[in-house]
């Protein structure tokens, strides 16, 4: 068993989240490449594995659950396209494109290397349905079913930056730490706070919650 591999098991199963042996695979080998490129170019601040693994992995993937439910309950369990917002090394957009074949995912950020490393980690995990954008989010302009964000920017910035990218249908998915109240307040009016759900990381324990939020529609 590779390093870090029962740990992740545990977290999956904590997560009640199944993944084929392969998925798993791609996980770990996806946390050596962040450990790889980090010692050159600095993407993360974390760099003890055991630390990358509950505070990056298992962080990200506790927001799979909640995102397949929603694509199930909007009938895309199909093929949906996802747009993940200062993606930094790719949390949690590599992390979905893993365990989501299904979803198109694009890591937009305005940092080249960090595009770059997207597009490495597309090629290195043979991920087709994963792609890197370096580009500021203001400019995107392609209908996104899901646009999400971790740990990026305040709520109303976030959903401001990148309304021109959200589908007819779409709807924003943002993973916070405590549950943001005032930036909801501070929300413009048209927009609907539809759902926040608390998210339980296995090992970690400091607060976690996911926003899900949607322009008011009428009916």
């Amino acid at each position: 068993m590779r390093g870090g591999e029962q740990d992740l098991r545990a977290g999956l199963k904590a997560l009640q989240l199944e993944l084929s042996d392969d998925q798993v695979g791609q996980l770990l080998d996806y946390l050596d490449l962040i450990g790889k490129w980090t010692k050159v170019y600095n993407l993360t601040a974390v760099r003890d594995p055991a630390e990358m693994l509950t505070h990056h992995l298992l962080d990200s993937l506790a927001a799979v659950p909640p995102l397949r439910r929603h694509l199930q309950q909007a009938g895309l369990e199909q093929g949906a396209s996802l747009l993940d917002v200062g993606a930094g090394a790719g949390l949690p957009g590599v992390v979905i494109a893993i365990c989501c074949p299904a979803v198109q995912v694009t890591c937009v950020d305005t940092v080249a290397k960090k595009a770059a490393f997207i597009k490495q980690a597309a090629l290195a995990l043979k991920l087709p349905n994963l792609a890197g954008l370096h580009a500021r989010v203001e400019t995107i302009k392609q209908p996104f079913d899901v646009i999400c964000s971790r740990a990026f920017a305040s709520l109303p910035d976030f959903t401001q930056w990148s309304a021109e990218a959200l589908a007819a249908h779409g709807v924003w998915m943002a993973m916070k730490g405590k549950h943001p109240a005032d930036e909801i307040v501070a929300l413009p009016a048209g927009m609907e706070v539809f759902h926040v759900e608390q998210l339980v990381v296995p090992g970690l324990t400091a607060e976690r919650c996911m926003v899900w939020m949607r322009p008011c529609r009428p009916g």
